[in-house]
């Protein structure tokens, strides 16, 4: 009879995981196609390599897409809503937040290296990096220089779902001190879309969309 052996010579003894040589397909076609290429599950399975790194992540993206509904929403849902879904850790909500902080960054550096904030459409799309994910109502201020520059982006007040209260003597002492030219007052309902009333300070004009 043939000795018996420990191992099966005809396996590698360590074999790889079956994720890795998917995630390097998925890299690939990352840099080789672009980010357009990629589903929302598929860019947020990238988004989560680093902080589950022995662990297939495709699961935990198709589930978090599945629960919250694209990418955006994922990263910007609250850490209590994140821990509920099972296989979140600490670590994955850690670089959400990170991506989430990341994004509104990169779209108040733009804001900052040109005049943005000139349009309506450009103070929308600017606000909505910042708040459209936000489950309680906030006061938001938006100060500009006289180029229309952004100064300053400060949540003022931050209330409940369906309230917020508003100082109009915090709001001008605020412009006073950043010698402010004009400011964008934003205000959200979590369940509506962000208004804004934009007003000139050396004039009092106002318009509102």
């Amino acid at each position: 009879m043939p000795a018996k052996t420990d191992h099966d010579k005809s396996k590698p003894e360590h074999a790889p995981p079956h994720y890795l040589g998917h995630r390097e397909r998925l890299r690939e076609r990352f840099y080789s196609a672009g980010a357009d290429a990629l589903s929302d599950y598929e860019l947020l399975e990238m988004a989560l390599f680093p902080a589950l790194p022995r662990r297939d992540t495709k699961p935990l993206a198709k589930s978090l897409i599945k629960t919250f509904g694209s990418f955006a929403e994922v990263v910007h849902a609250p850490v209590s809503r994140l821990r509920e879904v099972d296989g979140v850790g600490e670590s994955a909500i850690h670089q959400l937040k990170l991506l989430a902080a990341a994004a509104h960054r990169v779209a108040k550096g733009g804001v900052n290296s040109r005049n943005a904030l000139s349009s309506w459409n450009e103070v929308i799309d600017y606000c909505r990096t910042s708040m459209a994910f936000a489950e309680k109502e906030q006061f938001r201020l938006l100060f500009l220089d006289k180029r229309n520059q952004l100064i300053a982006d400060e949540v003022q007040q931050t209330g409940t779902v369906d309230h917020t209260p508003v100082y109009p003597r915090e709001v001008i002492k605020r412009a006073l001190e950043l010698s402010a030219t004009a400011l964008i007052l934003v205000h959200n309902h979590p369940t509506t879309p962000i208004r804004s009333r934009w007003i000139t300070l050396n004039t009092g004009e106002t318009s509102m969309k």
